[in-house]
């Protein structure tokens, strides 16, 4: 199969199992659908690449009027500086045995920047820029209501923290930024467009009140894919962080951030056994996560069970899972025999998506390219 060439003869079902694709159209569609609605909102997109962790997929997802991503992992940021890279956002916050990495990663990603929520870690930071003569640029990270990490707007540290990021002379204060995360546990679109209300007048107010301090803040960042689609406004934000859109999942469906013919990832899985009470497959919780689906009027299991042309077994699931085992339920299944191939939809791409080192991309019945991705911390 040529890489990044155009087309292969290589078919689906000649790939070795369990292994990850990558719907190319699907994915497309994903992406374009989002740097469309942030148009329409009037701010830019800063792709968060924790699920697909892919340079191919990252240069088909950033905004050319941004042009930087987030990363949850100095691995992935390393990765995507060598693929040059030069905005990236580590989106956890920073600890003091890290900054020495993190200068490394800066020199080839000149625009990294950092998150914390606490003075010490900004004195460190400090320090270290002072001692090694390198300078960082730091966002502030504010709880909007997931109850994570970050400052709540009223904490007396907020003005404190911004003071001292704006005196040193090796912080550039980069902005506030905050995750509207609880909008995961919504499960209708009301309640995911008051979460990223939320989301938004909490980062909002806070620029403002560092403003007022006359302190320069410039970026407002905020996002989670079910709030960058559901906000009502987003006046005063400067910037969108979404991810999981791109691959899509069961999960991301069931709130209503996208269908389930919107999954652009999917495990290709070979059937190993078939007794008359049960049928298994070769992709178990380490191919597929241990995510499993918490809905109450519909039982996904471990994922859906999909043919190779992605149509429906009748709401066939993998109902449990082993290490390297996975049950199969469902009433279309006995057509199936040893030595068939199925594709499985994730309940969280991200966590599915980890388990590989490489994503097939396809189209159709055709595998057309296969994709890096960086794994680890």
């Amino acid at each position: 199969m040529k890489r990044g060439n155009g087309p292969s003869v290589m078919k689906i079902e000649e790939l070795a199992t369990p292994t990850a694709l990558l719907d190319r159209a699907k994915f497309q569609r994903n992406c374009d659908m989002m740097l469309a609605r942030v148009r329409d909102l009037g701010v830019k997109l800063r792709p968060h690449m924790k699920t697909l962790k892919s340079i191919d997929a990252a240069r088909v997802a950033i905004d050319p009027s941004h042009g930087g991503i987030a990363v949850a992992t100095l691995d992935e940021a390393s990765y995507f500086a060598d693929a040059g890279i030069s905005d990236i956002f580590y989106a956890v916050c920073i600890t003091p045995d890290k900054l020495a990495r993190a200068a490394e990663i800066a020199q080839r990603a000149p625009d990294l920047s950092l998150l914390v929520d606490d003075i010490a870690t900004a004195e460190a930071i400090d320090a270290f820029g002072r001692a090694n003569n390198r300078w960082f640029r730091v966002w502030i990270e504010l709880d909007s209501g997931e109850h994570r990490t970050g400052l709540e707007l009223g904490d007396p540290m907020l003005p404190v923290l911004a003071k001292f990021c704006d005196q040193s002379p090796a912080i550039e204060l980069a902005g506030v930024a905050t995750h509207g995360g609880h909008s995961y546990r919504c499960r209708t679109i009301e309640e995911i467009a008051d979460v990223a209300e939320q989301e938004r007048t909490t980062a909002v107010r806070a620029a403002g009140m560092i403003r007022a301090l006359n302190i320069p803040c410039p970026g407002v960042s905020v996002g989670s894919t079910p709030t960058a689609l559901h906000a009502r406004s987003v006046d005063g934000v400067t910037e969108i962080r979404a991810g999981v859109y791109m691959a899509g999942d069961l999960f991301q469906a069931s709130i209503h951030s996208g269908a389930q013919d919107d999954i652009a990832l999917s495990v290709l899985a070979t059937v190993i056994s078939h007794k008359a009470n049960r049928m298994m497959v070769d992709a178990g919780g380490l191919a597929l996560s241990k995510d499993r689906s918490t809905e109450r009027t519909q039982d996904r299991g471990y994922g859906l069970v999909v043919d190779l042309h992605g149509a429906s077994l009748g709401e066939s699931i993998v109902a449990g899972v082993h290490q390297e085992h996975g049950e199969l339920r469902g009433a279309q299944l006995e057509q199936l025999r040893i030595g068939s191939k199925v594709r499985i939809l994730p309940n969280h791409a991200c966590m599915t998506a980890a388990a590989y080192d490489r994503l097939y991309v396809v189209d159709g019945d055709q595998v057309v390219d296969c994709w890096s991705r960086t794994n680890g911390w």
